[in-house]
């Protein structure tokens, strides 16, 4: 898979990429990183999601207005580019 622009900026600046790990890192540890990745693997299992299967969770909206998560290519959902649900 070809790296994005952003890969690209950090690969060409590890100060930079060292100190976006650490700010990553940090925020994982906090109550709403916890939240969001165990709201994404709650959603990954119900949904038959597995490790390894190439695959990512989308988030869409129903017509009602909810949120749903589906299984979707992983190029697909990155590619998106802040339009989830």
């Amino acid at each position: 898979m070809a790296k994005g622009k952003t890969q690209k900026y950090y690969d060409k600046n590890p100060a930079a990429n060292k100190r976006r790990l650490k700010q990553q890192s940090k925020y994982q540890k906090t109550a709403k990183g916890k939240k969001l990745k165990a709201d994404a693997a709650r959603d990954g299992l119900k949904i038959g999601s597995k490790k390894g299967d190439g695959k990512d969770v989308c988030h869409v909206k129903t017509k009602g207005g909810k949120r749903k998560a589906i299984l979707c290519d992983p190029k697909k959902n990155r590619a998106k580019k802040g339009k989830h649900a």
